[in-house]
């Protein structure tokens, strides 16, 4: 995705999955707290007023919508977090996995067969905050 537009600028524009189907509106975007880059929206799919996270990159911003790579099930399917706060290591893991991305690149939370980390003192990861349309 481009690197260079305000995450907010993001925030009402329309989703299309890989075939063109309307997904639904961004409605917020998660930036990982240690870049500051823009790493995941939430779409507001319509569906019970339901948020899916989407993955930012590999998707792209063409004539003022988000085209997300992804099937519309698949996007539909995806792990529920609820919207309004963090995204855990954890969660961000779940949505790696289900997405078919390498969380093991770097900057992200190591694969969930990674030892865990043996001192109670460890960093815990990357953390996700978000931006959404109703902050000023």
């Amino acid at each position: 995705m481009q690197t260079d537009i305000d995450p907010r600028g993001l925030i009402g524009r329309k989703a299309f999955d890989r075939n063109g189907a309307k997904i639904g509106t961004v409605d917020e975007v998660y930036l990982d707290d240690a870049t500051g880059a823009p790493e995941w929206a939430a779409v507001r799919t319509g569906l019970f007023s339901r948020d899916a996270f989407v993955p930012l990159e590999p998707s792209d911003l063409v004539a003022d919508t988000l085209r997300v790579p992804y099937d519309r099930a698949l996007i539909k399917d995806a792990p529920d977090f609820g919207v309004g706060r963090h995204l855990s290591p954890e969660q961000e893991l779940q949505l790696y996995h289900h997405y078919g991305l390498d969380a093991s690149a770097p900057g992200r939370s190591p694969a969930p067969d990674s030892p865990a980390p043996a001192a109670p003192d460890a960093s815990p990861g990357p953390d996700f905050g978000r931006i959404s349309g109703s902050e000023g």
